[in-house]
C-alpha cells in the first residue's frame, strides 16, 4: 500500500505542528474524552483509550490534562461534552481527493469551518460517496527507525498477526493492518521491545496520485487550513509525493 500523504510530509509539517501545540493538545484531549466515553476509563479494558493516551504522551500532553480528559469522558466528574463525528468529502487543488473528519459539539460550526477553509484554498466540496468509495479503514502503526529497530525485527514480531504491509518511509516504518488486528500488532511490537510513535485507525486511499511540487504545496496549505480549525480532527487524502518533491519541500 502507498499513497498516504501524511507519511510523505511528516518532516515538512513538523514545524507547523510545533507552532500549533495548543490546538494539537485540544484535539488529543478530544480523542481521549471520546474514547473514555465509549469504552470506559480503564485503559487495560479499553484499547482505544490506551492508544489515545499513548498518542497524547508521545506529543508531550501533560498527565494532568490526560487524567482530567479521561474523567470527563467517562463521566467521573459529572462534566464532559457530547461530540459528534462528521465526515465531509471534497477535492483539493488539481482534483486531489480528501476526507475531512470532524469531532464537534456543533455541526453547523464544523460545516462552516470546513467549507470556508476548502473554498479559500483552491478546493471544492463533494457530494457524499463521490470520494469516500476509494478510501478504506486501516490500522496504521508508526515506528521510529533507529539502529535497533529494523524492518526484519518488526516483521519477525508481527508475522503471525496478518499485517498488510510494512513500509520504509525515511525516518519511520509504517505498518498497515486490518483495523481489528491493530491492537494485536502493536501489542506484539511492545512485547518484542519495539516502541511505536502512534497507532490509529485511518482512512487510506486505494487510488493514490503523484503530484508535482506546486500541487503539493497547495494541497498542504489546504490541509493546514483545515487542521487549523478546532472542529477538524483528521484530514485524509490520496495525494502522494516522490522523494524528489519531498526533498524540495524540506528545502523550502
Amino acid at each position: 500500500m502507498s499513497g498516504h500523504s501524511k507519511w510523505a510530509t511528516t518532516k515538512h509539517k513538523k514545524a507547523v505542528i510545533d507552532g500549533r501545540r495548543a490546538k494539537l493538545f485540544a484535539k488529543l484531549i478530544k480523542n481521549i474524552e471520546v474514547a473514555a466515553r465509549l469504552g470506559g476509563a480503564d485503559m487495560d479494558g479499553n484499547p482505544t483509550l490506551y492508544d489515545a493516551v499513548q498518542k497524547g504522551r508521545k506529543s508531550s500532553l501533560p498527565n494532568d490534562n490526560i487524567d482530567r480528559a479521561i474523567k470527563r469522558g467517562a463521566g467521573l466528574d459529572g462534566g464532559g461534552v457530547e461530540y459528534l463525528t462528521i465526515m465531509y468529502e471534497g477535492y483539493g487543488p488539481n482534483g486531489v481527493a480528501m476526507l475531512i473528519e470532524c469531532l464537534t459539539d456543533n455541526k453547523n460550526r464544523a460545516a462552516a469551518d470546513v467549507r470556508l477553509a476548502v473554498s479559500r484554498n483552491g478546493g471544492t466540496m463533494a457530494d457524499p460517496g463521490s470520494v469516500s468509495y476509494q478510501f478504506s479503514r486501516k490500522g496504521v502503526i508508526v515506528v521510529e527507525k533507529n539502529a535497533e529497530t529494523t524492518e526484519d525485527k518488526i516483521f519477525e514480531a508481527v508475522l503471525e498477526f496478518g499485517v498488510d504491509d510494512i513500509q520504509d518511509r525515511d525516518e519511520q516504518f509504517i505498518i498497515t493492518t486490518e483495523p481489528s488486528a491493530m491492537v494485536q500488532v502493536r501489542t506484539a511490537l511492545q512485547n518484542s521491545g519495539i516502541d511505536y510513535e502512534s497507532a490509529d485507525v485511518e482512512f487510506i486511499s486505494s487510488m493514490p496520485v503523484q503530484v508535482d511540487l506546486e500541487t503539493a504545496k497547495k494541497v498542504i496549505a489546504l490541509i493546514d487550513a483545515l487542521e487549523d480549525s478546532d472542529e477538524v480532527q483528521n484530514v485524509y487524502s490520496n495525494f502522494d509525493i516522490s522523494p524528489e518533491v519531498a526533498a524540495a519541500l524540506d528545502a523550502e
